[in-house]
């Protein structure tokens, strides 16, 4: 027995009881939670956790970044992954984690924190898969740069959606870019803008899809997209290397 308001119940009534209970929705389908936004936490955790391996282990950057050859020609398909968790020292790592800490938490809270592992993922593979097709082959690439901007472009599409004053995360992005194109001018070193533009584009497009999404179809219409946007940049990384293998002459 249980001590309960009406007096006393048994175990399998309480139980039966919470079962019965629906979880509390927020406004774009996903699950509603208190407390601390523990994805995006998990996410600077993890980002953290890999910058010391990287700078503990002298051959962790060289096998895990974005390699073209390596991953067309050496079946290195983990790089497109793997590169969105390593940075090219500590002010690459604050930046990112310092706009991770700003923008994750209201989205992760908006769209529940599925929704927004979704989106961060696929706004991270976003920005690889264009690197992938358009850098330069004898280029390594590294940094959660992709999946940042991809926040980026769905924290503007959310709040618009809700009805927020989005004119300073438009001033944010648009400063962001502007820096991506033109800081190696200002002696920043290389910046790649594949990988930016492809997150903002990404997160842009997948969560005007999670909060435009027809309520009666929500779920099936956000698995769907979440789903065709995977399978796409499936295809473009197959057809990228077959290109490059075509290219190396190993096709």
């Amino acid at each position: 027995m249980r001590s309960a308001a009406v007096g006393h119940q048994c175990l399998d009534c309480v139980n039966e009881g919470v079962k019965s209970v629906q979880a509390t929705r927020t406004q774009f389908g996903g699950v509603a939670r208190t407390g601390a936004p523990i994805l995006t936490y998990a996410l600077i955790a993890v980002n953290v956790v890999m910058f010391v391996l990287q700078m503990v282990s002298g051959n962790l950057e060289k096998e895990l970044t974005l390699w073209p050859p390596g991953v067309a020609a050496h079946d290195q398909y983990y790089r497109l992954v793997t590169s969105m968790f390593l940075h090219y020292g500590a002010m690459h790592l604050l930046f990112n984690m310092w706009a991770l800490y700003v923008v994750g938490p209201p989205l992760e809270q908006w769209l529940g924190r599925l929704r927004f592992g979704a989106l961060y993922a696929l706004s991270g593979l976003g920005g690889s898969v264009l690197v992938y097709l358009l850098s330069p082959l004898n280029t390594a690439t590294a940094g959660a740069s992709g999946a940042i901007f991809g926040l980026f472009g769905a924290i503007f599409v959310v709040a618009r959606k809700l009805n927020l004053d989005v004119r300073m995360i438009a001033a944010v992005v648009v400063i962001n870019l502007v820096f991506t194109f033109a800081g190696p001018a200002l002696g920043t070193g290389a910046i790649s803008w594949q990988g930016h533009v492809g997150g903002l584009i990404t997160g842009a497009g997948i969560a005007a899809a999670y909060v435009y999404a027809p309520r009666a179809r929500r779920n099936a219409v956000q698995a769907g997209v979440s789903v065709a946007v995977l399978l796409a940049f499936l295809a473009l990384i197959a057809w990228r290397s077959n290109h490059l293998l075509t290219m190396f002459g190993m096709a």
